[in-house]
C-alpha cells in the first residue's frame, strides 16, 4: 500500500472542494499527482526519493548527496566514441533544464578532476546496437563524485538515463543522493512497435516516441511499414510501391536513415516491418500482378480489418520482386532482423484462384496455412540470402518453419510457449497492446516468462523479451502520445527489471513522476490531452471538462471498431481521443476507496470532497455541452457524472453515520452504475468499480 503521505498533504486545501467550483477544482489536480508532492517534501528533507524507472537490479542509498551547482563537470574516456559524447551533452540539457543551473556543455579537460566520470571499458566499433549487446553499467554518487561505468557505449547511455532520473529537490537547490546502482536488463530484447501504416506518423513523432523509449531503456523500434491503407517507404526499385500506394505519406530512404541514426545515438535497434502475404493491398495498387486474385482493380484501403488481399505465392514473379525489394531494404535498414508479418491472411483470395488451388493439390496441401507455411520458407530463404533474420507473427509458426525464425506473440502466452518448446526464439505482444487500453498495472504483472511456462531452462532463454503494440486504427500524431504513455514506461519495467518486481502501488507511484519527465522533455502525453480538451471546450478556461475528464478512459479497441467503425477517413477530435487511457484518477481513488472502507476518516474527507467538486462543476460543464455539438455526443456521461457525485457523498455519509440510506436508495443506485456503463459515447468512467464497493459497504454500515 502506498503510503499516506499526501493526504494529509492535501488536507488544508481539501475543505474547499465544498465551498466553489474554483476551490473544488484544486483537488483533483493534488489527486491526479501527488507523486511530485511527495518528491518535493521528501526532497527537502535530505532523504532519498525512489523514482528511477524502470527498477535497477540492484540499488542501495547512502548517506549524504552531490549538489547541483554551476562548478559541475563531467569527463569522457576515448572509448565511448561519438555516441556517449551525444549523450553527455543530452544529459547536461536535462539537468540545466531540470534545476535551472547552467551546467557547462564542454568535457572537463585531460587530466582535471571532473564531478562526474564516464568510464566505457570497451571501444566502441559499432554503428548501431545490436541484439545481445552488454547493456549493463554500474553508477556510484557521493558527495564528491559521481562515476558511471559501463563495458559498452550502450550500457553508458542507460546508465546517463538514470542519473537523470536521480535528481531530486533538497531545500533550495538540487542534489544527487548518495547510491551505489549495479544494473542491467533482463531480457535483450525490449521493443515498442509503432504502425503508421494505417494513420502516417511524421518524422517528429518517430523522433520524439525514440526519446521517450530511450528515457525508460526500451531498445527495439519496430517499424510497420505497410499495411493496407498505405505502403510508407520509398523503394528506388519498385517505385510505384510509395507513388501509388501511400497516398503522398511515406519516409524518404534519407528519412529512414536519420531516423535509424537517431535511434542508434540512444542505443535503440529499428526494426522493419513490411507485412505479407496478406495487409498487402497497397503494395497491389502499383503493382497488381503481385495480388492472387484478377485485376487491376486494387486500391489503397479506407477501412480496417482484415482484407482479402493477398501476395500470389505460386509465382515465381513474387519471389523475384521479394528478392529486390527485401535486398534493397536489406541495404537500408543495418539491423540483422526483419519482420515479414505473417498474420490474419484469411486466404479466400487463394482458395478462389483455381491456379492456387490446383497448385495446393499438386503439392498435397490441405488448407492455406499450408500454403502459407510454403510462402514463409521461401521467403525465409529470400532474407537469409540478404544476411538478415525472420520475424513474423505467431501465425507463421510451423513445423517446417526454420529454427532461425524469430516467433512474436500476440494470440496469447501458450502460443509463446509452444513456440519456444519446438525451439524458436520468441518475443511476447498479446499482454501489452496498447490499443486495448490495459491498464498499466495489468500489462506490468504480465511477464513474458511467467512462473508456471513450464519451459526447461533451455527453452526459456528463447524469450528474448517483448514488445508494447501501438496500432494504429485510432490514433493521429496529435492523439498518440497519450495513447503510448506513460503505460509504455510501465512494460519497459517488467522487461528490464527483476521478475520480483511486482509492487503495483509503488510502479504507479514512480510512473506519476516519469509522466512528468517524458512530458517535459517534448514527449506531450500530458499537455496534448490538456490541448485536445480545451479544443472540445473552445476555451481555456476548461478546469469542468478537465475535471470531467479525469474520471474518464477510452474505450477498448473492440468496443471503439464496433461502435465508431474507424476508417483512414475518420477525424479523431472527439471526447474518446483526449481523454487518458489508464487515468491517473483511476488507482489513486481505488486506494481513497479502500481506505475509507477500512475506516481511515482522512480517506472519507478526500472523497467527500473529490464527490462535492463534481457536483459543484456539473452546472459549467453543461454550459459547455450547450455550446459543443462534439461534447453533446457525451451527452449520457455528462448526466450521470453529477448522479455519481451525489451517490459518494451518499455512501461517504452512511459510512460516517452507522445510518444505512433510506429503502431502495441502493437500487436506485444500481440503476446509475448500470447506466453509466454504457459504452456507446465511446469512453468508459474510470472509477465505477471502486464506487460500487462503496455503495454495497453503504447498506451494510455501522458507523466509525
Amino acid at each position: 500500500m502506498i503510503d499516506r503521505w499526501y493526504y494529509s498533504l492535501r488536507a488544508s486545501v481539501a475543505r474547499f472542494a465544498r465551498l466553489a467550483l474554483r476551490a473544488a477544482l484544486v483537488l483533483p489536480l493534488l489527486v491526479a499527482a501527488p507523486l511530485s508532492a511527495r518528491q518535493a517534501s521528501a526532497g527537502s528533507a535530505g532523504d532519498f526519493v525512489n523514482t528511477l524507472m524502470p527498477l535497477p537490479t540492484t540499488l542501495a542509498n547512502k548517506p549524504g548527496s552531490l549538489a547541483i551547482n554551476n562548478s559541475f563537470t563531467y569527463s569522457l574516456n576515448a572509448n565511448g566514441g561519438a555516441f556517449v559524447s551525444q549523450g553527455a551533452i543530452r544529459l547536461i540539457d536535462r539537468l540545466r533544464m531540470r534545476t535551472g543551473v547552467p551546467i557547462s556543455k564542454t568535457p572537463a579537460t585531460a587530466g582535471t578532476s571532473a564531478t562526474l566520470t564516464i568510464d566505457v571499458l570497451t571501444p566502441t566499433h559499432e554503428t548501431v546496437p545490436q541484439l545481445g549487446d552488454d547493456e549493463s553499467y554500474t553508477l556510484d554518487v557521493d558527495p564528491q563524485h559521481i562515476s558511471l561505468r559501463a563495458k559498452t557505449w550502450i550500457g553508458a547511455l542507460h546508465g546517463m538515463q538514470t542519473l537523470s532520473q536521480l535528481v531530486q529537490p533538497s531545500g533550495d537547490h538540487f542534489v544527487f543522493p548518495s547510491v551505489h546502482i549495479e544494473d542491467a536488463p533482463r531480457f535483450p530484447w525490449r521493443g515498442l512497435m509503432l504502425d503508421p501504416g494505417r494513420h502516417f506518423l511524421p518524422v517528429p513523432v518517430i523522433y520524439r516516441t525514440l526519446d521517450g523509449m530511450a528515457a525508460v531503456k526500451l531498445n527495439v523500434l519496430h517499424w510497420h511499414l505497410t499495411e493496407d491503407q498505405g505502403f510508407r517507404i520509398e523503394s528506388r526499385v519498385y517505385p510505384k510501391l510509395q507513388e501509388l500506394g501511400s497516398g503522398g505519406q511515406y519516409y524518404t530512404q534519407q528519412q529512414v536513415r536519420d531516423v535509424i541514426a537517431y535511434a542508434a545515438a540512444r542505443g535503440i535497434r529499428v526494426v522493419p516491418e513490411f507485412d505479407m502475404p496478406g495487409h498487402s493491398t497497397s503494395w497491389m495498387v502499383g503493382y497488381p500482378e503481385l495480388g492472387s486474385a484478377p485485376g487491376p482493380y486494387y486500391v489503397i484501403a479506407e477501412t480496417f480489418g482484415i482484407h482479402d488481399a493477398a501476395m500470389n505465392p505460386i509465382r515465381e514473379s513474387t519471389y523475384r520482386f521479394l528478392d529486390g525489394f527485401l535486398g534493397e531494404m536489406a541495404q537500408l535498414f543495418p539491423d540483422e532482423y526483419i519482420h515479414i508479418g505473417g498474420d490474419e491472411s484469411n486466404g479466400k483470395e487463394w482458395r478462389s484462384n483455381p491456379a492456387i488451388v490446383a497448385f495446393m493439390k499438386a503439392h498435397n496441401m490441405t488448407d492455406t496455412k499450408e500454403l502459407q507455411a510454403y510462402f514463409n520458407q521461401r521467403v525465409q530463404k529470400i532474407l537469409a540470402k540478404h544476411h538478415k533474420q525472420m520475424v513474423g507473427w505467431d501465425e507463421i509458426l510451423s513445423p517446417n518453419l526454420p529454427r532461425q525464425a524469430v516467433i512474436q506473440n500476440w494470440h496469447g502466452i501458450e502460443f509463446l510457449i509452444n513456440a519456444a518448446k519446438q525451439g524458436h526464439r520468441t518475443i511476447l505482444s498479446h499482454p501489452y497492446y496498447l490499443d486495448h487500453m490495459y491498464s498499466a498495472a495489468d500489462m506490468f504483472l504480465a511477464d513474458p516468462l511467467p512462473a508456471n511456462s513450464g519451459l526447461t531452462p533451455e527453452q526459456a532463454r528463447l524469450i528474448l523479451g517483448g514488445e508494447a503494440c501501438m496500432w494504429g486504427e485510432d490514433v493521429i500524431p496529435q492523439t498518440i502520445d497519450s495513447r503510448i504513455w506513460p503505460r509504455a514506461a510501465a512494460v519497459a519495467e517488467r522487461f528490464w527489471s527483476p521478475a520480483s518486481d511486482r509492487d503495483v502501488n509503488d510502479m504507479y507511484r514512480r510512473l506519476g513522476v516519469e509522466s512528468l519527465r517524458l512530458d517535459a522533455e517534448g514527449v506531450p502525453l500530458l499537455s496534448g490531452p490538456e490541448r485536445g480538451l480545451r479544443q472540445l471546450a473552445g476555451t481555456e478556461q476548461d478546469q469542468a471538462l478537465s475535471l470531467f475528464a479525469s474520471t474518464l478512459q477510452p474505450v477498448d479497441f473492440s468496443v471503439r471498431m464496433r461502435q465508431q467503425h474507424p476508417s483512414a477517413a475518420t477525424v479523431f477530435n472527439r471526447l474518446v481521443d483526449a481523454v487518458r487511457p489508464d487515468p491517473p484518477l483511476k488507482h489513486t481513488f481505488q486506494l481513497l476507496v479502500d481506505g475509507a472502507l477500512q475506516g481511515n476518516t482522512a480517506d472519507m474527507d478526500k472523497l467527500d470532497a473529490l464527490f462535492h467538486s463534481w457536483m459543484n462543476a456539473a452546472p459549467a460543464l453543461d454550459q459547455l455541452e450547450a455550446g459543443s455539438p462534439l461534447l453533446q455526443e457525451a451527452s449520457v456521461h455528462i448526466a450521470t457524472w453529477p448522479k455519481l457525485g451525489q451517490m459518494g457523498i451518499d455512501a461517504i455519509s452512511a459510512l460516517r453515520s452507522g445510518k444505512a440510506p433510506p429503502a431502495g436508495w441502493q437500487d436506485a443506485q444500481n440503476a446509475v452504475l448500470k447506466q453509466a456503463v454504457d459504452p456507446h459515447e465511446l469512453v468508459d468512467f474510470a472509477i465505477l468499480g471502486p464506487l460500487e464497493k462503496l455503495v454495497n459497504a453503504a447498506v451494510t454500515t455501522k458507523g466509525q
